[in-house]
């Protein structure tokens, strides 16, 4: 699985006319070498890896290249003090050429201190994009079950929120079910910071839970996700507290209907603005578009927000962002309407060669659970 990472990289770093690629990104380390922590650096050459670590995570990294998941060709160089000095001398070793490194990742006061330490060496050091970034937007077989796993695990964490959800109830109080609940399922942590939304709050997108209690009549978006074996999910649901008004039940449908025509718009080979379009045209359709303030999904994997995005094309694009098989995004349209509150409905879909299939499985419906029904209710 890694040699075949690594062989897909170099064959990048050939066709930009590079000799090295120089890897930051902690997500892009863990993609290619397995190396879970939080600092390590990789130089990846033609024939080798060399991976620049501190004595925090020596062992580790010797105790997984004595094991099945060992990175071909890596070599280990101790950093015994400054990663800056480390890299250079890395660098220097290489006797010249262009090297790469993550433009996104490496802020001007680290480029310039790593120019600085180079002198007039013959390395020459050039900014790139989105390298290892555009091989991870494509999940192998391994990363979609892990991804298809975490995302079955957050039915039981939905239940426990919907069985905490109750009149007087803080939204803090919510939040903190949900995230014990994450634990008890296994997942190693939130994938994000928990969206508890009651009442008015559910009109911002990116409410944080506070301490606001719930009201009977409140719709409260409930936004959350883990992260199991190193992988991301992300789910949203709006429910009702006690029987829904009306407004609520039109809004409700109308954020559903447009997530089910953007789904239904998911193939290989469509472009990911038009999987977006499909969503917006719904909610226009039921005077509802100014009232959806953000794009339609993400792609999603060793983070919560990664390539592809599905959104509305912008005049920076070169090309356009087109679905392949295996990307696993997000869909998540929404309606929010400041002072009354909003709906959001959030699924985790892996592309297929037919389409798509839906990797979450909590229900959408506003209809109120009857004695021995086993599909779950959003009216609490």
């Amino acid at each position: 699985m890694l040699a075949r990472r690594l062989t897909d990289l170099r064959t990048s770093i050939q066709d930009q006319g590079l000799d090295a690629l120089i890897v930051t990104h902690q997500p892009n380390l863990r993609y290619l070498l397995n190396h879970v922590g939080t600092a390590g650096v990789a130089v990846v050459t033609a024939n080798d890896v060399e991976f620049l670590v501190d004595s925090r995570y020596l062992e580790a990294v010797r105790a997984r290249q004595a094991s099945p998941q060992a990175c071909p060709g890596l070599r280990i160089r101790l950093v015994p003090g400054s990663y800056d000095d480390a890299l250079v001398e890395c660098l220097g070793a290489l006797g010249g050429g262009a090297v790469g490194f993550e433009s996104r990742h490496v802020s001007v006061a680290t480029y310039d201190a790593w120019r600085n330490r180079l002198g007039p060496a013959a390395v020459r050091l050039r900014p790139t994009e989105r390298m290892v970034e555009a091989a991870r937007a494509v999940k192998d077989d391994f990363e979609v079950s892990c991804l298809r796993r975490a995302a079955a695990g957050l039915t039981a964490v939905a239940d426990a929120a919907f069985a905490a959800l109750r009149p007087g109830v803080s939204e803090r109080e919510v939040a903190g079910v949900i995230e014990s609940s994450l634990r008890d399922g296994g997942y190693e942590r939130p994938a994000f910071d928990v969206i508890v939304a009651s009442g008015p709050n559910a009109a911002l997108p990116h409410h944080r839970a506070d301490t606001r209690r719930v009201e009977a009549g409140d719709l409260v978006v409930l936004d959350f996700g883990g992260v199991l074996d190193g992988y991301c999910s992300d789910l949203t649901r709006t429910v009702s507290v006690g029987p829904p008004s009306e407004d609520a039940r039109r809004v409700h449908n109308a954020v559903l209907q447009a997530q089910r025509a953007a789904i239904a718009a998911v193939k290989p080979g469509v472009e990911t603005s038009a999987v977006d379009r499909a969503a917006r045209a719904v909610l226009e359709s039921q005077g509802l578009g100014e009232a959806f303030r953000h794009g339609t999904g993400h792609g999603l994997g060793l983070e919560v927000h990664e390539e592809p995005r599905v959104a509305r094309a912008s005049a920076g694009d070169a090309v356009p962002s087109l679905l392949r098989v295996g990307m696993v995004v997000t869909i998540e349209p929404g309606a929010y309407l400041p002072g009354w509150g909003g709906v959001r409905i959030e699924d985790d879909l892996v592309v297929t060669v037919d389409g798509a299939d839906v990797l979450t499985a909590v229900s959408y419906d506003l209809q109120p659970r009857s004695a021995g029904q086993q599909s779950r209710s959003a009216w609490i």
